[in-house]
């Protein structure tokens, strides 16, 4: 998938439809002549409603679609006639999109299955008539209840990837050489950090006709939690995985600490993430001989089950998916509820700057433009 294509990230303004008014309509005809009332109830105005969409990869479609209005609802009409309501407009997004309030950060929904829906801003409600205003004393009610005004909220999408098996590594690990390898996706490929610069996604084939997805997520370096590198801006679409994958060369200087480097990056970005079962993958291993591999055994991190691996070659490379297979079928390892921490959001002074310029426009000298015409309007 092209980097330009791949949008996780969108802001968007919602605004449903408003109520229509009730009616005052008076029953009238040829034979009666104070019939009383009939006014009919105005119609609901239309919903935003998100819907989960397994057709949709990214959040592309939105890129370009920041508005989004719902019908209004119709005014009652005689004869207790109920107005139309308003269209509903349905947003589809990719599974796995989560849903922020963009001027709070509060998480507000989140959307998992395809044909999941959910009301992102409910719709006015239609005034009643004045059918429903009659009463003993007032038999004869010459008003009606107005519908409720739409709502207007500014809202935030943001996609978190699902997959079953996440990679994670530093810059030129060998993530996007192994996820070519296994699948049949094409990420690109280079001698340089940094060549992924958004998450790709692969089916690998297992035996028997099945699969699971991987996720090649972008390199990981120290301080990718406080903004360095590529930052957080891809550490989120960890979260959906059900196992991760370490990976580190083996011609690196010291594994066990590559290794705590990118495991304290994950706590410090999301403290659940550091439950989720975890295996090493030694890659690169064809650079090495025998020997020198059994003496590198002595030099692992403890208590994670470790594979050596060579895309290239493909040395260890059914092993890995032996053990991936088995560790995602585990029930301990599904997914089943993720806690989305609300989304810091920067304001920037933008009013300020605004009535700063407004106030020194204020402030112009105008006696510039005497005897040009001005003074004479």
């Amino acid at each position: 998938m092209a980097s330009s294509n791949f949008v996780d990230y969108v802001k968007i303004f919602c605004r449903s439809g408003k109520g229509g008014p009730g009616s005052k309509h008076l029953y009238r005809d040829k034979l009666t002549m104070k019939g009383g009332p009939d006014g009919g109830d105005g119609g609901r105005g239309g919903h935003i409603i998100l819907r989960g969409s397994k057709n949709h990869w990214t959040l592309i479609h939105l890129k370009y679609a920041r508005h989004i209005h719902a019908g209004d609802g119709e005014s009652g009409s005689l004869s207790r006639s109920f107005g139309k309501e308003g269209d509903d407009k349905v947003i589809e997004v990719p599974c796995g999109t989560v849903v922020y309030d963009a001027e709070t950060g509060e998480f507000l929904c989140d959307i998992t299955n395809d044909g999941e829906e959910v009301v992102l801003v409910k719709g006015g409600r239609g005034g009643q008539g004045n059918w429903h205003f009659r009463t003993a004393t007032n038999q004869t009610p010459r008003f009606a209840q107005p519908g409720e005004p739409s709502i207007e909220k500014t809202v935030i999408l943001q996609l978190k990837v699902l997959a079953d098996v996440g990679l994670v590594g530093f810059p030129n690990a060998g993530k996007s050489t192994l996820l070519s390898v296994v699948s049949a996706a094409k990420p690109e490929i280079a001698d340089y950090p940094f060549t992924t610069l958004v998450p790709n996604l692969g089916i690998v084939s297992y035996r028997d006709g099945k699969s699971f997805v991987m996720a090649d997520i972008p390199g990981i370096i120290e301080g990718a939690a406080e903004g360095r590198g590529l930052g957080l801006r891809f550490l989120r679409h960890i979260e959906r995985n059900s196992i991760l994958l370490f990976m580190i060369p083996v011609d690196s200087e010291d594994v066990v600490k590559e290794y705590d480097i990118l495991l304290n990056e994950l706590k410090q970005y999301n403290p659940e993430l550091v439950d989720k079962q975890r295996i090493l993958a030694i890659t690169k291993c064809d650079m090495l001989d025998d020997e020198l591999l059994e003496e590198m055994k002595k030099e692992l991190p403890q208590g994670i089950q470790t594979v050596f691996i060579s895309s290239v070659s493909g040395m260890g490379i059914p092993e890995l998916k032996d053990l991936i297979w088995t560790e995602i079928n585990k029930e301990s390892n599904k997914v089943v509820e993720i806690t989305h921490r609300p989304m810091e959001i920067a304001y920037h002074e933008v009013e300020e700057e605004i009535e700063e310029e407004i106030d020194e426009e204020e402030e112009d000298d105008l006696s510039q433009y005497k005897g040009i015409g001005w003074d004479e309007l």
